[in-house]
């Protein structure tokens, strides 16, 4: 038998020029699943997305993802596309399984927490809010980690920072004074040790009520417990913010932030994973 992708629409592309199109996912021509393709909107056009996979339930264990994952690489090939993404639920553990065995590797893990009443921070520590004077130094260090992050994870360099620019031009429009943003710096007895963004407007899609954006702490003053206090900081202006629950990103390349945010009672929603296409 022989399973093969069959475009079941007319090939979409906005303004942006990103394109997409859903197929069917066919053995000998009978349609047994559907699939969406489509370029990345954030990475540009030489990163392509795989959603939707399904396979009817009466199909399903007898390979047919498998070979619809890999006949979905090839149409991305011919886009010119040289990478591919996907995102996984937490709960999808097949979906996962057959990802890893097809060469995908988690790039970053998106995560939640129920907040149920504002946490005390330690003694000796204080906030204060990024002003004016602050912001453009502050900015350039976030920017900087950012940047790195994202092509430590395989992005290219120029797609990293049209990438970066775009989003501080639209989540920051206004800078300090954005409406919904939040940007404190930590102070512990006197010296400022850290730095959190957290947003209460603007959240990304399942992203929680409030979103930590950016949480870092000055390396000299690393491994002394300041960067769980900046996340009870989140914690606190989330919830006098109205927000029921607060969400996060962290990259695959950071297992101390994931063992923080794990201990703190965050719990993983999605996984992000990336494949690059030979």
């Amino acid at each position: 038998m022989t399973t093969t992708l069959r475009p079941a629409e007319a090939e979409r592309t906005t303004a942006d020029g990103v394109r997409s199109r859903r197929y069917d996912i066919c053995v000998n021509s009978r349609p047994v699943g559907s699939v969406e393709l489509g370029t990345h909107p954030r990475f540009g056009p030489e990163a392509g997305r795989i959603t939707g996979l399904t396979i009817d339930p009466p199909d399903r264990r007898r390979g047919r993802a498998t070979v619809a994952a890999l006949a979905a690489e090839e149409v991305l090939r011919g886009w010119g596309c040289r990478r591919v993404e996907i995102a996984v639920p937490a709960e999808a553990e097949g979906a996962l399984a057959l990802a890893t065995t097809l060469g995908y590797r988690e790039r970053g893990r998106n995560m939640l927490k129920r907040l149920d009443g504002a946490p005390a921070l330690p003694d000796g520590s204080t906030t204060r809010p990024i002003g004016e004077a602050e912001y453009p130094g502050w900015l350039a260090r976030e920017r900087a980690e950012f940047l790195a992050s994202l092509v430590r994870g395989g992005i290219p360099e120029e797609v990293a920072a049209a990438r970066a620019d775009g989003d501080y031009r639209s989540l920051l429009p206004d800078g300090p004074a954005t409406s919904g943003a939040v940007l404190r710096t930590l102070t512990h007895r006197g010296t400022d040790v850290g730095t959190i963004w957290i947003a209460t407007e603007s959240v990304p899609a399942g992203g929680g009520d409030a979103y930590v954006f950016s949480v870092e702490v000055a390396e000299e003053y690393r491994g002394r417990g300041h960067g769980r206090t900046l996340m009870l900081v989140a914690e606190r202006e989330s919830l006098a913010a109205g927000a029921h629950t607060l969400g996060l990103h962290v990259f695959a390349d950071n297992p101390p932030a994931l063992r923080l945010y794990e201990s703190l009672g965050y719990e993983v929603t999605q996984r992000n994973l990336s494949k690059p296409l030979a």
